[in-house]
């Protein structure tokens, strides 16, 4: 029967010294940072030459590597897929029992070993070279077996690991992952990627809805649209307002074009004064003039922030000509989740 593992012991000084323990924090973020430093100074034509060669390919990015190397190589695999770069993830251990099959002729590999000497990964090579895949190597080792055998190699070696025994790969991974991130966004760069193309990958995000979602797609439309003509009682207004439950109603002329808003806030203010008769005042008496509007095809999240810098609870959608055509408040934007 297999053992249960037991915790290593906890040093009693850490315990009664909580300061001990942010102390130990604080020297890996030292030790990381400098680690990142000593990478950075390493962008050179090594890195552009790996950019270059994937701007090249008509294949995706496959990347692979072992152990931590691989949590790392997994992670790229996934950044450079959503900013534009087709890449999947290749465990070593299992291309070699058929995975490999995944990988075409026209596919890059971005294969990720700190030593430069994982064996899972070596495997691999002969077949990789022999099918014609061009090699991008990320090692500590620039005179290691796997960045002799690529067509580029990336340096990421470090000072030291983050681990005071020097045994968890610690630093060097960060390095490796940082490097994977600068991959990603110069390809992005170079493929001129906006956010909608990022917005198109990640649709059932928050950030999706929000880069996705047209003023069309929430508004409400045709007989929902709450509005009178400029010949309207103010008592009639309110009626409209009820039924419509928006908050608000649109003032228009005898084409549908738009001449004024009337809001709950406004009737709040003409409440407060004696002179208006509910019943026999014009609408166009009180109502707001030239209020802000959005188009239809206008982002949703632009509704969000133009409701925002004017502290207004609601929009109306008007078209080229002035037409109101829709009418949308910060609970239908609430409902969409694009705030």
């Amino acid at each position: 029967m297999a053992s249960i593992p037991v915790p290593a012991p906890v040093h009693a000084d850490y315990v009664d010294d909580p300061a001990a323990l942010a102390a130990s924090g604080r020297r890996v973020f030292e030790t990381e940072a400098q680690a990142l430093s000593a990478v950075a100074a390493r962008i050179n034509g090594d890195f552009s030459a790996a950019c270059r060669l994937i701007l090249a390919s008509q294949g995706r990015v496959v990347c692979t590597g072992m152990g931590k190397s691989g949590h790392i190589a997994r992670k790229i695999a996934a950044t450079l897929a959503s900013t534009g770069t087709p890449a999947f993830y290749v465990h070593p251990g299992e291309a070699g029992h058929g995975d490999l099959g995944m990988i075409t002729d026209v596919d890059i590999v971005l294969a990720l070993s700190y030593s430069g000497e994982s064996d899972e990964v070596l495997m691999l090579l002969p077949v990789l070279k022999r099918q014609g895949n061009r090699l991008i190597a990320m090692t500590g080792r620039p005179a290691s077996s796997l960045a002799r055998e690529a067509d580029v190699h990336l340096d990421v070696s470090v000072p030291a690991e983050a681990c005071p025994l020097a045994l968890a790969p610690t630093s060097s991974t960060t390095a490796s992952l940082a490097m994977g991130d600068a991959l990603a966004v110069a390809l992005l760069d170079a493929r001129g990627f906006t956010a909608d193309d990022f917005a198109r990958s990640h649709p059932a995000g928050s950030l999706g809805r929000r880069l996705l979602l047209h003023i069309a797609d929430i508004m409400h439309a045709g007989d929902d649209v709450p509005r009178v003509h400029a010949d309207a009682s103010i008592s009639e207004a309110l009626v409209e307002m009820s039924r419509k439950r928006l908050g608000m109603t649109a003032v228009v002329d005898g084409d549908g074009r738009l001449l004024g808003l009337y809001t709950d806030g406004d009737l709040r203010r003409t409440l407060d004064d004696d002179r208006v008769d509910l019943r026999n005042t014009r609408i166009v008496e009180v109502m707001t003039r030239s209020p802000k509007t959005i188009g239809s095809d206008a982002m949703a999240i632009e509704a969000a922030q133009l409701m925002e810098a004017h502290k207004i609870s609601g929009l109306l959608v008007v078209n080229d000509e002035g037409r109101v055509v829709g009418a949308l408040n910060i609970h239908d934007l609430l409902r969409a989740r694009v705030v």
